[in-house]
């Protein structure tokens, strides 16, 4: 038996969410196109015969400019330290020097594969240029290429994996997707359809709070605070006579629905909380360790 932990890391953008999400055939990551979506450490646990590997989706690699992003670089640091492999995830359209700079920052003491990202629709030739820049590269045991949206190459890459995996008992139960409660997952559902629906900073100084998880008969009642940091953005959130709200509200529901298999009854609230990204205790009130 295979088992391991395998890390993903990347710049915010390099598809880290949608290769975890590839892999489980499953989606536990949230995606949208705008950078820093993913905050926390996502774990994702993959069983099959014969091997265990439990995925880390981690946020993208920035310069931290408030407490939020202190603690979304404190989980790229605690994933450096437990994994067996790393995954280097790089959007082959993106500025490879700067991946080179974080890669080598992040002075990795386990194998790494390189993973080249985005390559359906790319020319041939560009992808050898990318390949003969990340060749020899201290930190490449071996490159990858992928797309990890259309799905190519990412069985041979998990097959590259496993091999590459210890033996070992399994971590977990076979039929844990992930170590996280539902609940974290409802409220990242919530917080997708922000990025997806309002522009501009609105989604980066929003954080929700999942204050109500009650499975009943019938459906599962559920009730989530939506924290911005000004009344502007509250007004921005709900929108004209609360046309916007109702619109996340029913966007969200339906996704969640997805998610649980279930009938949701689902109610926002938007509350402001001045300078929260920089407030200690309100971080740790909505999940940030």
């Amino acid at each position: 038996m295979k088992a391991g932990f395998v890390n993903i890391f990347g710049k915010p953008n390099a598809g880290k969410s949608t290769l975890l999400n590839a892999f489980m055939g499953e989606k536990l990551a949230i995606v949208s196109p705008k950078v820093q979506t993913t905050r926390h450490r996502i774990k994702g646990i993959l069983t099959e015969p014969g091997y265990q590997v439990i995925f880390s989706d981690t946020p993208g690699i920035i310069e931290p400019r408030y407490k939020l992003h202190e603690k979304m670089m404190q989980a790229v640091k605690s994933a450096l330290e437990d994994a067996d492999l790393a995954l280097l995830l790089v959007d082959i359209y993106d500025d490879w020097a700067e991946s080179d700079a974080i890669f080598s920052s992040l002075r990795l003491r386990m194998p790494a594969l390189l993973v080249l990202n985005k390559i359906d629709g790319i020319s041939t030739s560009r992808l050898e240029e990318a390949t003969k820049f990340f060749t020899g590269k201290p930190y490449v045991k071996e490159i990858v290429a992928v797309s990890a949206l259309k799905k190519d190459g990412v069985d041979d890459l998990l097959q590259k994996i496993v091999t590459l995996l210890p033996e070992g008992e399994p971590f977990f139960d076979e039929d844990n997707l992930t170590d996280l409660p539902t609940r974290f997952f409802v409220g990242e559902l919530i917080r997708e359809q922000i990025f997806q629906l309002y522009q501009d900073e609105i989604p980066y100084h929003t954080a929700v709070l999942v204050q109500e998880f009650k499975e009943k008969s019938t459906l599962v009642k559920i009730q989530a605070d939506i924290i911005v940091q000004r009344d502007t953005q509250k007004g921005i959130v709900l929108g004209e006579k609360g046309k916007g709200i109702r619109e996340l509200g029913t966007r969200s529901r339906i996704e969640i629905e997805k998610f649980l298999d279930r009938k949701v009854f689902l109610e926002l609230f938007v509350k402001v909380r001045p300078k929260w990204r920089d407030n200690d205790l309100h971080l740790r009130e909505y999940g940030y360790n």
